[in-house]
């Protein structure tokens, strides 16, 4: 059967330091963008695609309360689940998503959702502690196809549109962050703790066929092997400083992210005696920080994301004096999650649309290296935080999470003043 789906081709932008192709390597196909209606139809299908896949990774939070009751677990341990899934997500990162500047986009997508299924399909019928983190972890890996679906938004993008395109998927991966942790607690308030893996398997099955009929066609220049591919990320770290400095900085903001949200649920359960219908609810409140996403967009977009991304860091410091000073006050914790959430995501919109602008043949491998960076120290921060609330409670938690983000704040401003010496010169 003839293939009706439209192409795209590859940006034109620095030229790659991988090795020139050779005589047998096949040209890339060049097309035509598609046309607007068409964008906008795929740019629904990579919100949606984007965000009930990564709600994968977040499912476990607002459950770890009933998964340490049915295996019996101290809260520290039971936040062991969390940190893997994230780890193994960074992993698949590392070593998954730089396959998208290499094979084929769309059969990358469809055929990592298929190992995606499976995975979680296990984790459903866990017979032990050990298994579900096993089982954690490979969800984690393969649910990295997030990360060649954004990616592949930006290269389908106009550049003068594209933080506004990346914003508008990223609105739709983010509501799945944010969303995840209501739909799980709802589900496994009727069905368990085990049957939201279940409903999400079936959902990545779905969504694996509709990738593979629907998506755009795109094979990048096959200018290179998978170790050489590898090899090219190292040297990105070393030659983009930017890179280095947005991947830490959004590390952190994901860390007091992660922090937060890994620990709320027990101060819930444990403080305001909240069902898990209740957890869910609350989690709703989320839900909002999807809204900074188009706006951190537009923002990009007119030269405005130095300003935000230092307004977005202190908007987070607000939010966490508001959740750690108000812990007795469910409208306090509530307000403090709205807006820390509003800080993370338009944070990291604002540094993906700056890192994108840096190398547009590789954006595959520069999304690697922050992605990678953000994923270990939200797994790390998860982990550190489970513990702290198991041993001082959320006041612990919320120190540890506001100096994540008064670190943030100090690269920002130290960055800040490079950034003027540079202007002066010039």
């Amino acid at each position: 059967m003839t293939d009706t789906s439209p192409r795209v081709g590859p940006d034109r932008g620095p030229v790659d330091s991988s090795p020139a192709p050779t005589a047998t390597d096949q040209a890339p196909t060049a097309a035509p963008d598609p046309a607007p209606r068409s964008l906008r139809v795929l740019t629904v299908l990579l919100a949606v695609a984007c965000g009930v896949t990564v709600a994968n990774l977040y499912y476990a939070q607002p459950l770890l309360d009933l998964i340490a009751g049915d295996f019996r677990l101290g809260q520290g341990t039971a936040a062991l689940m969390v940190t893997l899934t994230q780890l193994g997500y960074a992993a698949g990162l590392l070593l998954l998503a730089p396959l998208g500047d290499l094979l084929e986009n769309r059969a990358l997508a469809s055929r990592t959702l298929l190992a995606t299924a499976a995975a979680l399909f296990a984790a459903a019928a866990a017979p032990d502690f050990g298994v579900l983190l096993a089982a954690s972890v490979l969800i984690g890996v393969t649910s990295v196809v997030v990360q060649i679906l954004v990616p592949l938004a930006a290269h389908l993008a106009p550049a003068a549109t594209r933080g506004r395109l990346v914003g508008r998927v990223m609105s739709g991966l983010l509501l799945g962050i944010l969303l995840a942790r209501t739909f799980s607690s709802l589900v496994a308030a009727h069905g368990g703790w085990r049957s939201i893996y279940v409903v999400s398997g079936v959902l990545m099955l779905a969504l694996s066929l509709t990738l593979a009929r629907m998506l755009p066609h795109r094979r990048p220049a096959p200018r290179t092997t998978y170790p050489r591919l590898m090899a090219s990320i190292v040297q990105l770290v070393r030659t983009e400083p930017v890179l280095r400095r947005r991947a830490v900085s959004q590390a952190l903001m994901f860390g007091a992210f992660s922090s937060f949200w890994t620990s709320i649920a027990y101060q819930l359960i444990d403080v305001h005696h909240f069902s898990q219908t209740g957890v869910g609810v609350f989690a709703l409140v989320g839900a909002a920080g999807a809204a900074a996403a188009p706006i951190a967009g537009r923002l990009g977009d007119h030269g405005h994301g130095w300003r935000a991304s230092g307004a977005a860091v202190a908007l987070g410091l607000v939010a966490i004096a508001l959740a750690g000073f108000g812990a007795g006050y469910v409208v306090l914790l509530a307000a403090g999650g709205v807006l820390l959430d509003l800080a993370v995501q338009g944070h990291q919109v604002l540094s993906q649309q700056e890192i994108y602008q840096l190398r547009p043949d590789a954006r595959a491998r520069v999304n690697t290296v922050f992605m990678t960076t953000v994923f270990v120290a939200g797994a790390a921060a998860s982990g550190i935080s489970g513990a702290l609330h198991e041993r001082f409670g959320w006041g612990g938690v919320s120190v540890f999470t506001a100096l994540l983000l008064l670190a943030n704040l100090l690269i920002w401003l130290v960055a800040g003043r490079s950034r003027a010496r540079r202007r002066a010169i010039a």
